[in-house]
């Protein structure tokens, strides 16, 4: 069998965004990051658990006609740090970025401790974490210093 007829081909797309080296297995989480559901009609491409150089196996989600805010990066950044994303125009890449896990993460993920300051009513205090750890990804809340593991950043980003 030829390397051509073992490929699987992926059309390309006219317009949109690929968003590239996501970790094997969380390319689902992306696709809940963008609000995706396969409902709107837009055309979308998932290919998970395929070979990779970098990372050994990755996913790759492409979406036509999207391009993400900056918001979206830096929520997926949490989700899949080692992503590239990739914005189409004309069926050729414009524009091309690695996703960074900025220093300090806030109001992007609320404090896992119900005690916290960020969690009060009353108290109209922005959550704020800094980073501890890229890989494993580890934050720490810069008002009750709980710190909070990669497993519990994806459980609020996702909403599960």
């Amino acid at each position: 069998m030829s390397k051509s007829e073992r490929e699987l081909i992926v059309r390309k797309i006219e317009n949109g965004t690929v968003i590239d080296h996501i970790p094997a297995g969380y390319a689902l989480h992306v696709l809940k990051i963008l609000g995706i559901s396969g409902k709107e009609g837009m055309r979308i491409a998932i290919v998970m658990n395929v070979e990779s150089k970098k990372l050994g196996k990755k996913d790759i989600v492409k979406v036509e006609n999207i391009e993400l805010s900056e918001e979206t990066v830096n929520r997926i950044a949490l989700i899949a740090p080692t992503a590239t994303i990739n914005i189409i125009r004309n069926y050729k890449v414009v524009m091309k970025r690695k996703v960074r896990i900025p220093e300090v993460i806030e109001g992007l993920i609320t404090c896992i401790n119900p005690r916290c300051i960020t969690n009060q009513p009353r108290e109209p205090v922005t959550p704020r974490f800094r980073v501890i750890s890229k890989n494993p990804l580890k934050i720490v809340c810069e008002y009750c210093e709980t710190i909070m593991e990669h497993s519990e950043i994806i459980r609020q980003l996702i909403g599960e």
